[in-house]
C-alpha cells in the first residue's frame, strides 16, 4: 500500500508548488560549483569531482535562472563565461591528466584544476550533454555586446571541435568512449537510449558530421516492446525517456523509425511514464510503498549494497545501478527528480505524484529540494515514514527538474534550441520531419542561427 500523505498540500495550487520547487533546485548550481573554471561538482560532497554533465546542465540552466529571477542576466554570463572560456583552453591531448581529446572531454574532471578525474574515460556522451548546454548559451545570449558575441563564438568553436567521425572508431554507431591507456572502449551506443542528443549533435556538426548511415544503423537496434497493453520504445530506467527533451522539442517530429509506428518519441515517452505508474500499481515484487502516487524507477543511487530478510522477503539492495522496469532491477527504490522530469509528458499522473511526494515532507530540511532518492523498504534505524533518504543531491537530477519544470511551463529551451541551427541540421539528417521542423525555413537564417 502507498504511504499515507502527513500534510494536505493540494490546498496550494500546482503552480506555486512547481516553482518552489524549481526554485530550491537551481542554487545547486550556483553553490557547488568552481566560479574560476565554472566547472560543477557531479554531487553535493566535499571533494567530489565535477562531471562534464553536470556543467552542461548548469550552462542549460542559466537561461532559465534569468527568466526565472534567479539569478542576473550578468551573473549568468559571468559564469558562462568562465566554463566555456576554461573548455576552450583546457589541454587536449593524449595525456592521461588532460581535460579531454580530439573534442571530447573526461567524464570527471578535478573541480579545481580541470584535469581528468578518477582515471575516467573520454565520455561520447557526456561531451554531448556538455556542448548542448553550450549551444543553449550560444543561443540564449544574443545580444550585441563584447560578452555575449564572446559567448557565441566559444560556444561555436567548442562545438566545431569535436570530431564526431574519429568516435566512431571505424563503425556505423558511436563508441562510448575512449582512454589513454587502453584505447577505445569495447561498447558502442546501441539500442534506444539518452544518446539520441548525441546523435542529433553529431549529424549535426559543420566540421566532423557523423555518416548519415550511422542514425539508421543506431535505430536497427531499437527494441519495440508490449507492457501492459502499451506498445512503446523500450528503455528500462526512466530518464532514457528523459534526457534528450530536455533540450530537443520531439512532439510532432518523426524520424523514418517513429513514422512506421504512427507516433512520436514525446509520445513514447509518455507511455513509458505511463508504466512505470503501472508497473507501480501492479507492485509485483511487494514493495511496502509503491502505488499510483508513488513510483519513479531509474538509474540512481540506493542503500545498498546490503541482502535482508524484510517482512518475511529476502531483499537485495543495491548502491548505484541501472534501475528499470518491469525487469529491474529494482529494489524499491524511488527517484522524485524523474518523476518531476516526466511532467510534460503526463501531468495528470506526475501532478498528483509529486503532491504526494511533497506531502511525505521529502524536501524538509534539504538545501536543494528533494534529495536524490529514498527507499521505505530498506530496514533503516531511526527511519522517517518514508525510510531511508540518500545524504545526497546530485547534479545529474538537479538539472532535469529545473528544465523539464520550465519546459512544462512555458516551452522554454525547446523553442530556443530550435533557434539553434545545428541541432535543426541534425534533426534533418537524421530524418526527423513535420511538425514545427516545417516552419523553420520561415524564421529567416538570423532567427535558427546562434552566431
Amino acid at each position: 500500500m502507498p504511504l499515507k500523505p502527513t500534510t494536505g498540500s493540494e490546498k496550494s495550487s500546482d503552480d506555486t508548488m512547481l516553482d518552489q520547487i524549481q526554485q530550491e533546485s537551481f542554487p545547486y548550481f550556483l553553490e557547488e560549483s568552481n566560479p574560476e573554471n565554472g566547472l560543477i561538482r557531479d554531487k553535493n560532497k566535499k571533494d567530489w569531482p565535477a562531471s562534464i554533465t553536470a556543467t552542461g546542465l548548469a550552462l542549460a540552466c542559466y537561461p532559465i535562472g534569468v527568466e526565472r529571477n534567479c539569478l542576473t542576466r550578468d551573473d549568468a554570463i559571468k559564469r558562462t563565461l568562465a566554463t566555456l572560456r576554461f573548455f576552450s583552453g583546457s589541454p587536449q591531448g593524449t595525456e592521461a591528466d588532460a581535460t579531454g581529446h580530439r573534442g571530447f572531454y573526461y567524464h570527471f574532471l578535478d573541480v579545481e584544476t580541470g584535469r581528468r578525474a578518477w582515471k575516467s574515460e573520454l565520455s561520447t556522451i557526456d561531451t554531448a550533454f556538455l556542448l548542448a548546454g553550450a549551444l543553449t548559451a550560444g543561443t540564449y545570449f544574443d545580444r550585441d555586446t563584447p560578452d555575449e558575441r564572446e559567448i557565441r563564438d566559444l560556444a561555436d568553436t567548442l562545438y566545431r571541435r569535436a570530431d564526431w567521425q574519429w568516435a566512431q572508431n571505424e563503425g556505423l554507431t558511436i563508441s562510448q568512449g575512449w582512454k589513454p591507456e587502453t584505447g577505445f572502449l569495447k561498447n558502442r551506443w546501441q539500442g534506444y537510449s539518452e544518446a539520441l542528443l548525441m546523435y542529433v549533435l553529431g549529424l549535426g556538426s559543420p566540421t566532423h558530421a557523423l555518416a548519415t548511415e550511422s542514425y539508421p544503423a543506431w535505430c536497427s537496434t531499437y527494441k519495440w516492446k508490449k507492457i501492459y497493453d502499451i506498445e512503446f520504445l523500450y528503455g528500462g530506467p526512466l530518464f532514457i525517456h528523459q534526457y534528450s527533451h530536455l533540450w530537443l522539442d520531439l512532439r510532432g517530429i518523426q524520424d523514418d523509425f517513429m513514422g512506421e509506428k504512427g507516433i512520436d518519441y514525446f509520445e513514447n515517452s509518455r507511455r513509458a511514464t505511463l508504466i512505470q505508474q503501472r508497473y507501480a500499481i501492479r507492485n509485483p515484487r511487494r514493495f511496502v510503498h509503491y502505488g499510483e502516487h508513488c513510483w519513479g524507477i531509474t538509474a540512481s543511487d540506493g542503500p545498498g549494497p546490503r541482502n535482508a530478510r524484510v517482512d518475511g522477503i529476502n531483499r537485495k539492495f543495491f548502491d548505484y545501478a541501472a534501475r528499470g522496469v518491469p525487469f529491474g532491477p529494482d529494489d524499491g527504490t524511488i527517484a522524485p527528480w524523474a518523476v518531476v522530469a516526466s511532467l510534460p509528458f503526463a501531468p495528470e499522473i506526475v501532478l498528483p505524484t509529486i503532491r504526494h511526494l511533497n506531502d511525505l515532507r521529502l524536501t524538509e530540511g534539504n538545501p536543494y529540494s528533494f534529495r536524490a532518492t529514498f527507499n521505505p523498504t530498506y530496514p533503516h534505524k531511526g527511519a522517517k515514514p518514508y525510510g531511508w533518504v540518500t545524504p545526497w543531491h546530485f547534479a545529474l537530477n538537479q538539472g532535469p527538474i529545473v528544465m523539464m519544470i520550465e519546459n512544462y511551463r512555458t516551452d522554454f529551451l525547446w523553442r530556443l534550441m530550435q533557434r539553434c541551427s545545428y541541432i535543426v541540421s541534425g534533426l534533418r539528417r537524421a530524418g526527423f520531419s513535420k511538425g514545427w521542423l516545417s516552419h523553420v525555413e520561415d524564421l529567416g537564417t538570423d532567427e535558427i542561427a546562434i552566431r
